[in-house]
């Protein structure tokens, strides 16, 4: 197979292990040691992508994580397509199958670009808060055709065949960045004898050095690289990982690393093998040594493919044997982008040019360029360039000294790609993760870290030093400071003078930028310069809102390429310099991770796992329908004979107020409380009183956030002076201990208190009924008598002899007990009740059965009659909340704001329909006017409706607008199939009003 910009020899790649993969359905072949990038560059392909606003041709501009515009989409079968991954960080191995993920019907024509030609009229920035605003009627037609034409690539529709995992790292010293800088640091902190973990996100180790001449003690400098890699590989001390990217810094020197481990290896992980690991490194110190990204330069037409940054075009060349073109002109503002035109030469391309926008710049670098027959033009720039799918030639011109106007005749060149260097642009994103702000250096051209933070040091390119012998130098003197350790001797190296560098950040043009052709500052995005100036000129003077207005930085890009350049040119519309126009922020990840990755192993059951009581074997022998309740499976209803849910329900209901029932309550959260500070504590969390709870006394209690809104409640139990257990809703269970733990690690830590949950520890069967205290009786010999065991008592006791607690709380009205045992024996304590109830056919009843039961009786479930944003006197449960305690608990000031005592707030109350068999749909909508006019003013919704078969009529809850002060009058529910109900609101409080039944 034919590789046509394959170079005969040279570069980093196995000439002697062919590959063989597929783009868009042909195959073509690379060679082990070829990035994807490079594989179809050298087998001539370019055109890889079309951009995302206006559908224009893009090709690969860059060779590392810098890349914007060649992501492709990878996969040989559904299961294992990867969206958006960059052909230039992708290893190329057998069998590799990918597409482009933008351009319809292809990526040769795309239909977008036609409305593209038209783009700066159709799709200026903020084209989307202004357009398809009318008529109404069509949204749902804009929706269908926005969302076709948004994102790039497609997820797969079948389950990921691969295995992921995390790993939790320590170490005295992370050095993020395996170049020269890196490399050095790791080295010294090595000797030093301190543990050390070093972290690249390239194959190789060497950074830029893997495409550099530059030499190290004389030698090549990748000699000294291996040697340092060697030395460093036989240390025990030291761990290095290559294909790990430090996608996250984060808090107390905590880094996030996502390591790819067979991703080069095939289409999904051999056998045994995970596909990637997330590590969580916990460092005592951390260096960064991540380099720099170059900055190409804004100019007219500057994404038509073969535009390319000009190191990219080095990397390709000395790294992977491949030359992208055979006619080159470089633009360049600095000595750096020279070394991409001798590179060019030394492989046999013709150089047209080598243009460079400095007036009279003088050094070595340049002479030697000339002396090498190259053509050097100064003081001048490529101002625009002409081609469509691909570079046919270039407009050359001079430009003013300060690079505002062009100063002199065009004329063409012609080239097949042109290659730019604006300068370097420190990568430092990791360092602006905790809200460190770069800074701009204008002596550097860049924005450097702001390093506020004790453990966190810089080397290197990110420091915006680029020259080699004192990146060594300083790297060696962060690293031996930090870990305080002995400097190691630096290796010997020739630093070259270089001329300064030209603040150069968008070419001029003949035309001002709105009437130029299209200058790309962000290629990803398709955000133009004069896109930048528009949202100027439209008020927008923040740099974050400029970013947000026309999309700048956004999506994988994250501002690699285009942020400098695109904050220079808002600083020149805004007339501020650009030190005071600062920099967007950025935030996790630096690169994309895939969400294998970051769930790990915590995937299916390990990530949302069934439970089940312990009386789970008897339920299903019973053949109980089971709905899932925090992630335990409950009950939901026992059908017998065939009966449906109504049915089943219906005499489950009848039996437990008649005779008695069975409930397994197990599931309910139960948090141990103890220390001298508990009844303190309990009384700050709780809206209620606490201090004079007496040993074997229960409360039912309230809980509210700092806002004042109910969150949880539940039944707490005193067991000692200081001890409590503390029971929660079943879904709450997790958020109430993580509450606890936070105001008293946080708010309170003088308090003396400590939490346990204790919810698999304890079994629960709750018995309910007329009978339930002559079933319970047959189990025990504690004195179950109405005089002795009063409602909301509990006491220690022997329950089918087994020992436990037996709580006299109710959920139902009735006469109930709570019996909990340890688990273990839950299944026992289970069956030996069923068999004492037997002559009282005692029947077991499910979660929908208890919802109607606490229902009839007005008792709330907090998060389905509340949603956040009810105080506990919206529901009429002022009688919970303690006002004058000494202390003021959670909530207090909240529930007392402005709003939250309105006569008008939505609150609590009971429905009874009209039509007596009318069931209310549950989230209904409430009106008072049936006949107002679309669209009606809603008062309300209902927030729990049952049939009620001990009422023997329907029965609701509803929060309505000053509900409380409404009694007997009447409200509507209009349905969608045109139909009102009539309701009248009443007590929630359907069933015994009195209470009598639970106090016998």
């Amino acid at each position: 197979m034919s590789q046509g910009n394959r170079l005969p020899q040279g570069g980093r790649i196995n000439r002697g292990k062919p590959v063989n993969f597929k783009y868009r359905g042909k195959s073509y072949q690379g060679f082990e040691g070829d990035s994807l990038a490079s594989a179809l560059l050298a087998n001539g392909i370019n055109l890889v992508g079309r951009s995302f606003k206006y559908g224009r041709p893009r090709g690969i501009m860059a060779a590392g994580a810098d890349e914007p515009n060649a992501l492709l989409q990878l996969g040989a079968s559904e299961a294992t397509q990867v969206p958006n991954v960059r052909a230039t960080q992708q290893e190329l191995f057998d069998g590799l199958v990918c597409e482009p993920v933008s351009g319809w019907p292809s990526v040769e024509f795309d239909l977008k670009s036609i409305a593209g030609t038209l783009g700066g009229s159709l799709m200026a920035p903020g084209f989307y808060y202004k357009t398809f605003m009318w008529p109404a009627k069509l949204w749902m037609t804009y929706e269908h055709y926005i969302r076709k034409a948004a994102g790039l690539g497609r997820s797969p529709l079948e389950t990921d065949p691969d295995q992921y995992d995390v790993m939790n790292q320590h170490c005295d010293l992370l050095v993020v960045g395996g170049g020269p800088a890196g490399l050095a640091a790791a080295l010294t902190a090595g000797r030093g004898g301190k543990r050390v973990l070093l972290v690249d996100e390239q194959n190789e180790w060497g950074g830029y050095l893997l495409a550099s001449p530059e030499l190290i003690d004389g030698q090549p400098a990748m000699q000294w690289v291996d040697a340092a890699v060697a030395e460093l590989h036989a240390m025990a001390n030291v761990e290095l990982m290559t294909r790990a990217t430090a996608n996250g810094y984060h808090d107390h020197s905590f880094v996030t690393v996502h390591q790819r481990l067979t991703e080069h290896l095939s289409d999904r992980a051999p056998v045994g093998q995970v596909r990637s690991r997330m590590h969580r490194v916990r460092a005592h110190e951390v260096i960064l040594a991540t380099g720099a990204h170059e900055r190409p330069l804004v100019y007219g037409n500057n994404d038509i493919p073969g535009c390319m940054v000009a190191g990219a075009i080095s990397t390709y060349i000395r790294r992977y044997g491949v030359r992208p073109g055979q006619r080159l002109v470089v633009m360049t503002t600095n000595d750096y982008g020279y070394q991409c035109a001798i590179d060019w030469a030394a492989s046999g391309g013709t150089v047209v040019a080598v243009v460079d926008t400095r007036a009279n710049p003088e050094s070595a670098t340049i002479g030697a360029a000339r002396d090498a027959g190259l053509t050097v033009l100064t003081g001048q720039a490529v101002i625009d360039v002409r081609g469509g799918k691909a570079v046919e030639g270039v407009y050359v011109a001079p430009i003013s000294a300060d690079g505002n106007r062009v100063d002199g005749p065009v004329r063409q060149l012609q080239c097949d790609t042109v290659g730019s260097s604006g300068g370097y642009s420190p990568v430092v994103h990791l360092s602006a993760h905790l809200g460190c702000r770069p800074l701009w250096d204008q002596e550097k051209l860049g924005f450097v870290p702001n390093v506020t933070f004790k453990h966190l040091h810089c080397a290197g390119g990110v420091e915006g030093e680029y020259a080699l012998g004192t990146v060594l130098a300083r790297a060696i003197e962060r690293a031996a400071a930090a870990c305080d350790v002995a400097p190691i001797a630096p290796p010997r190296v020739e630093d070259v003078a270089v001329a300064p560098a030209m603040a150069l950040f968008q070419v001029p043009h003949t035309a001002r930028t709105s009437r130029a052709p299209k200058q790309f500052v962000d290629y990803q995005n398709d955000v133009t310069a004069s896109a930048i100036e528009l949202a100027c000129q439209e008020g927008f003077e923040s740099i974050e809102h400029v970013k947000r207005y026309t999309a700048l930085g956004f999506g994988t890009d994250q501002g690699k390429l285009s942020n400098i350049n695109g904050v220079a040119i808002t600083a020149k519309a805004l007339n501020k310099p650009i030190s005071e126009t600062g920099t967007t922020m950025f935030r996790p990840n630096y690169t994309p991770v895939t969400f294998g990755a970051i769930a790990g192993r915590n995937a299916a059951a390990l990530f949302d796992p069934k439970r089940y009581t312990a009386m789970q074997p008897w339920h299903e022998a019973q053949g109980a329908v089971f709905e899932d309740v925090g992630q335990w499976k409950r009950p939901w209803y026992f059908p017998q004979h065939g009966e449906t849910l109504d049915q089943a329900v219906n005499r489950e209901a009848k039996a437990v107020r008649d005779s008695v029932g069975i409930l397994d309550a197990s599931t309910l959260g139960k948090i141990d409380v103890q220390g001298p500070d508990a009844r303190e504590f309990m009384g700050r969390v709780y809206t209620n009183a606490w201090a004079k709870l007496g040993i074997g006394k229960c409360r039912y209690g309230l809980m509210c956030g700092e806002d004042g809104m109910l969150f949880d409640d539940g039944v707490t139990a005193c067991l000692g002076d200081n001890h409590f257990i503390m029971t929660t809703t079943t879904g709450g269970a997790a958020r109430v201990y993580e509450w606890l733990e936070l105001w008293h690690q946080t708010e309170w830590p003088e308090l003396e208190v400590y939490f346990n949950t204790v919810t698999d520890q304890w079994a629960t069967t709750t018995i309910s009924g007329p009978n339930s205290r002559k079933v319970l009786q047959k189990l025990t010999d504690a004195e179950l008598s109405g005089e002795a065991f009063k409602f909301m008592d509990w006491q220690a006791a022997t329950i089918a002899g087994v020992p436990g607690r037996i709580f006299r709380i109710s959920f139902t009205g009735e006469a109930s007990y709570e019996i909990n045992v340890p688990a273990h024996y839950g299944l026992h304590v289970w069956e030996a009740a069923i068999e004492a109830g037997a002559e009282f056919n005692i029947t077991p009843y499910g979660t929908e059965t208890m919802h109607v039961l606490r229902a009839e009786k007005g008792f709330i479930i907090a998060g389905q009659d509340t949603d956040g944003s009810v105080h506990p006197f919206d529901l009429n449960h002022g009688w919970a909340v303690g006002m004058k305690k000494p202390f003021p608990f959670i909530g207090k000031r909240g529930m007392q704001r402005a709003d939250c005592v309105r006569d008008d707030r939505k609150q609590l109350v009971g429905l009874k329909t009209i039509d007596p068999k009318a069931v209310l749909q549950e989230g209904a909508q409430a009106v008072f006017d049936p006949n107002g006019a679309i669209p009606m003013t809603m008062v309300g919704h209902v927030t729990s409706s049952y049939w009620s078969p001990n009422c023997g009529h329907s029965i609701a809850m509803a929060l309505i607008k000053g509900g409380l002060n409404r009694m007997g009058e009447k409200v509507y529910f209009p349905g969608v199939d045109g139909r009102t109900i009539e309701a009248e609101i009443c007590s929630p409080v359907f069933f015994d009003p009195e209470g009598a039944r639970q106090n016998v």
